[in-house]
């Protein structure tokens, strides 16, 4: 690792920690509000419109709530596939059959996940979305994204890039969450645009 990767990995552990205090001062009414303020916003990307698969994802805890989206998106047809963490840290998938088909999991002493209760459709089911949502804690205009650090989605950045897919990427913030620059790192896979309350954004 260069120098400057490793300046850039501290610059994002204080970004994140930065963010993550602010999201953790929001009350039951904010993420309320800004979950269907966000579905509104989403459910009109051309994107999502004519996407047949949309691999998406449970927000949990302060994330921006996608609970919303997901059920107007299966009531609209669309297949919507929802991740399971492996051990290894890399992704599963298993399609979202509404809300009884949760389950609450914990991974060792991370926060609980809810992910999809049914079958297991493998790490490669990614590789058949037309669009996928991406968790985050930021992006900047480049579309360069701040994740928490985990490395999942990179693993499925670099899956759907072997595969040669080319799916729509979105990624679901605050509106304040849209910063001047995300520290980027040579890994980074760009977002094609950012969904807020208040409006979506292209990036890149």
């Amino acid at each position: 690792m260069t120098h400057s990767e490793t300046a850039a990995e501290s610059d994002k552990r204080r970004l994140r920690w930065e963010l993550l205090a602010v999201r953790n001062r929001l009350t039951a009414d904010d993420l309320r509000e800004t979950a269907g303020a966000l579905a509104g916003r989403a459910l009109g990307l051309p994107e999502l419109a004519g996407a047949r698969t949309v691999a998406a994802y449970v927000s949990v805890g302060a994330e921006p709530g996608t609970r919303a989206l997901l059920d107007a998106l299966r009531a609209r047809g669309t297949r919507v596939l929802l991740p399971a963490l492996l051990p290894d840290g890399d992704l599963d998938w298993g399609a979202y059959a509404g809300e009884g088909s949760l389950a609450r999991v914990r991974h060792g002493g991370r926060m609980a996940l809810w992910e999809p209760a049914g079958e297991r459709l493998g790490p490669e089911a990614v590789t058949g979305a037309d669009a996928v949502l991406l968790p985050g804690l930021a992006v900047d205009p480049r579309g360069t994204r701040l994740g928490r650090g985990g490395g999942s989605y990179d693993r499925v950045l670099a899956r759907l890039d072997r595969a040669g897919a080319r799916p729509a990427l979105l990624v679901l913030l605050y509106d304040w969450e849209v910063v001047a620059r995300v520290p980027a790192e040579r890994h980074d896979r760009p977002v094609d645009a950012v969904v807020t309350p208040s409006g979506v954004r292209r990036l890149g």
